[in-house]
């Protein structure tokens, strides 16, 4: 955990801007990192210095070369960070567009006929993309229905379904409605048992933040995410794609590079943000061990941020001090159960007799920032099986503290009481 470090939460709260208070509000906890993390001072401080440079890239003059380096260190930054030896990184409107763009390019690229494999646990960016797609090739989607009680999927639910003729098949790393991670490693392997040449492509968005990606491991073929879901800023999304889908037709500008997947000019501002993400994550596992080696680093931090976030998330479940959990609290139900280690960093609950909007409106009231998800085109695929029709998820990211979830845990307790909910 990163406060048994002396300093150490400190020193990494003090790289995000807004850390314990809202611009418009004031003094907060923010538990709405799944909405969109806290961002880094550096990226504040790198959008402004490039937002102001009015060169593009490609020209003959230096500020052009020198743009074109920038996008080309955070290629290679990318590179270390989601560890991919192969392959190749670009940015685009968002981690959705991409999601659509990269599942269209595959399911139009593959082989006629067959199937599209699909989870009912997917976010819509994904979900929706292949199930268009889908219609659109002449081919059925098939769906692998999740698990209501865990809230994730295993690799024996895809391979239950998965055929020697599926074509595209997608996966969600972690979701943001349960908070639920999945093991795409394994799932990936459980596909590609039956159908070898399945194009796969991840969602991980949501996963981006709470630990390292290891592309290299998973044998998939595209991958997204959306960067201000992982301390940098609004505004572009990014993905990976590997060379076999690359290899195949794929939009491009009629006449230009065969191997590009950027359309027009790029934010170079955005490409350099992601160069300091990286510097953050090597930082903070350099907390943690005394390799010299990027990747070790990279690793390292993912590990520590992966036992911090436990923590906390324990905490907020089981009570810490003389404070009782979320779990032991009267009238208050929590998605994909208590003891589920496949939880990253996110519990999505309910008091009995609230409405979720009402809850969030009286969490903010005691100064805590969290966000309601319902069952609309966004959360209900996971909201419906259960029965419910809403809930109050509470995100958490390295740098809340125990302190924020015990000011949380003191916010629900009276909130529960007010429900008429009696103390166990």
């Amino acid at each position: 955990m990163l406060e048994n470090t002396p300093g150490l939460l400190s020193s990494v709260r003090d790289r995000f801007a807004h850390i314990d208070a809202c611009p418009f509000e004031g003094k907060r906890a923010f538990f709405e990192n799944a909405g969109g993390a806290l961002t880094l001072k550096s990226v504040v401080d790198t959008s402004a210095k490039f937002a102001a440079i009015p060169d593009n890239q490609g020209r003959d003059n230096p500020a052009s070369a020198a743009l074109m380096n920038i996008i080309a260190k955070a290629k290679a930054d990318m590179q270390v960070l989601f560890n991919s030896n192969g392959g190749q990184f670009f940015v685009g409107e968002s981690g959705t567009e991409l999601l659509f763009r990269l599942i269209r390019n595959a399911i139009m690229a593959a082989p006629k006929d067959g199937c599209v494999l699909g989870c009912s646990l997917e976010h819509p960016a994904s979900r929706s993309a292949a199930q268009h797609w889908a219609k659109i090739s002449g081919r059925p989607y098939v769906n692998v229905p999740h698990n209501v009680e865990t809230g994730s999927v295993d690799a024996a639910d895809y391979a239950a379904l998965v055929t020697a003729d599926t074509r595209v098949a997608t996966i969600l790393h972690t979701s943001p409605v349960t908070g639920m991670g999945v093991d795409v490693a394994a799932v990936s392997k459980a596909i590609r048992a039956v159908s070898p040449d399945c194009y796969i492509i991840v969602d991980g968005i949501q996963h981006a933040a709470h630990g390292a990606i290891d592309l290299d491991s998973y044998n998939v073929d595209g991958y997204a995410i959306s960067p201000y879901k992982m301390f940098s800023r609004h505004g572009y999304g990014l993905a990976w794609v590997a060379d076999r889908l690359t290899d195949q037709p794929h939009e491009q500008l009629i006449g230009g590079p065969e191997q590009a997947w950027e359309f027009g000019t790029r934010d170079t501002g955005a490409y350099a943000t992601l160069s300091d993400v990286v510097a953050h994550f090597e930082w903070l596992g350099g907390q943690f061990t005394s390799s010299t080696d990027r990747r070790d680093k990279i690793v390292a931090a993912g590990q520590a941020i992966h036992a911090h976030e436990a923590t906390l998330t324990d905490a907020m479940l089981y009570g810490t001090g003389n404070l009782s959990g979320l779990s032991e609290l009267p009238g208050v139900e929590i998605v994909g159960g208590i003891d589920n280690p496949r939880r990253e960093g996110l519990v999505s609950m309910r008091i009995k007799g609230w409405a979720s909007a009402d809850l969030v409106t009286a969490l903010r009231g005691f100064g805590i920032r969290t966000h309601t998800r319902k069952d609309d085109h966004y959360s209900g695929n996971i909201l419906t099986p259960m029965g419910w029709t809403d809930c109050v998820r509470i995100s958490l990211c390295h740098y809340n503290s125990l302190s924020e979830v015990s000011a949380l845990l003191s916010a629900v307790a009276k909130l529960t009481q007010k429900a008429g909910h009696a103390t166990q």
